[in-house]
């Protein structure tokens, strides 16, 4: 994620505008989704996504926007990062589940 792949915009997930944002493969590249649909997402989702869940996850179980919205996990901080103030850029920590696999 290369910094000419950001700009200012709507997130797609936690809804926040004004945001800087980026571009999230909601099939990773490594697994295939090169040419499939992406999202624009905001820095702390897109961070917080990659941070809970692996790549193999993110291609079989949550490919779509509806599909991670709905996830236990990313939810509870959609909620959180709803409430932050758009030039908030928190910082993002692997969770120990996912350290674990």
């Amino acid at each position: 994620m290369g910094k000419k792949d950001r700009h200012v915009g709507w997130c797609e997930l936690c809804e926040r505008e004004e945001v800087e944002i980026t571009v999230h493969h909601l099939t990773p590249k490594e697994m295939g989704g090169t040419f499939e649909p992406t999202a624009n997402l905001c820095i702390p989702c897109h961070k917080q996504i990659h941070a809970l869940y692996t790549n193999a996850e993110l291609a079989v179980r949550l490919n779509t926007i509806a599909l991670l919205r709905d996830d236990p996990q990313i939810h509870s901080f959609i909620k959180w990062i709803q409430k932050q103030p758009s030039s908030r850029v928190p910082k993002i920590k692997k969770s120990n589940e996912r350290k674990k696999r």
